[in-house]
């Protein structure tokens, strides 16, 4: 049995921009930490990204405070648009952590991690558009179980790159920055685990 959603297309439209902002950082990153060059206007492309991201999660805060009927919980909704902007957010920390601790070269471990978090954004953008009307909430799940597979790789990530700090006894100024670094690489696929978990509740909820 299948409930019928209010019809407002405006907070789907939210969703769906929101998402792709969020798969084009992620892209934006990865390139940043593969190729490492022309840091200052990669990080500068990225901070327009998370900037423009910024503007979304207020329009649709304006519209969640005067909708008078929204297709989810309130709740839901709020949680939604805050989880993709603090994906974005901890991308923007990640590049300007690494541009103020003058890193010279991005490791293996990072890179690794901003591709998981490429197919982790990748996977919410096929999300968004399933929750106009959801018809098919096996599709759906099964997605999300996806990024919770893909949170698991990173942190399986995380911790091969911490150990390997530790292992080629670096200086440990190097260690505390790369910590840092991994720490906001491996939140942010944490961040996409989260919407998941939102997306999950409102399709148990409303399918």
């Amino acid at each position: 049995m299948f409930s019928i959603l209010p019809k407002d297309d405006g907070f789907f439209d939210f969703f769906e921009r929101a998402a792709a902002n969020v798969h084009k950082g992620a892209e934006l990153l990865e390139a940043f930490l593969t190729h490492y060059d022309d840091i200052e206007n990669r990080a500068r492309q990225i901070r327009n990204v998370e900037h423009a991201g910024d503007e979304l999660t207020r329009e649709s805060m304006e519209m969640l405070n005067k909708a008078f009927i929204t297709p989810f919980d309130r709740e839901e909704i709020h949680a939604l648009i805050s989880q993709l902007d603090d994906i974005l957010d901890l991308i923007e920390d990640t590049v300007n952590r690494m541009v103020l601790y003058r890193v010279t070269a991005p490791t293996e471990d990072a890179k690794q991690l901003a591709q998981v978090l490429v197919k982790c954004s990748k996977i919410i953008v096929e999300i968004m558009p399933a929750l106009r009307e959801i018809k098919n909430p096996r599709v759906i799940l099964l997605k999300c179980q996806e990024l919770k597979a893909l949170e698991s790789e990173a942190d399986r990530i995380e911790q091969h790159g911490l150990a390997a700090l530790f292992d080629s006894r670096q200086d440990p100024i190097d260690v505390i920055k790369w910590k840092d670094i991994y720490a906001d690489l491996e939140n942010a696929t944490d961040r996409c685990d989260d919407v998941a978990n939102v997306v999950e509740a409102i399709v148990m909820r409303h399918s």
